[in-house]
């Protein structure tokens, strides 16, 4: 998982890609490819 401080172009790199906001982070969850998982905060 990438730390990035950038979520939104991270967002635009796979089109299955969702931001999600779990206990104060920002996630990009991506179920059919996880290598794309990335969070900020």
């Amino acid at each position: 998982m990438k730390v990035k401080s950038s979520i939104k172009a991270l967002r635009s790199r796979h089109r299955d890609c969702k931001v999600v906001r779990r206990r104060g982070k920002t996630f990009v969850i991506n179920k059919t490819d996880p290598r794309f998982k990335a969070k900020q905060g």
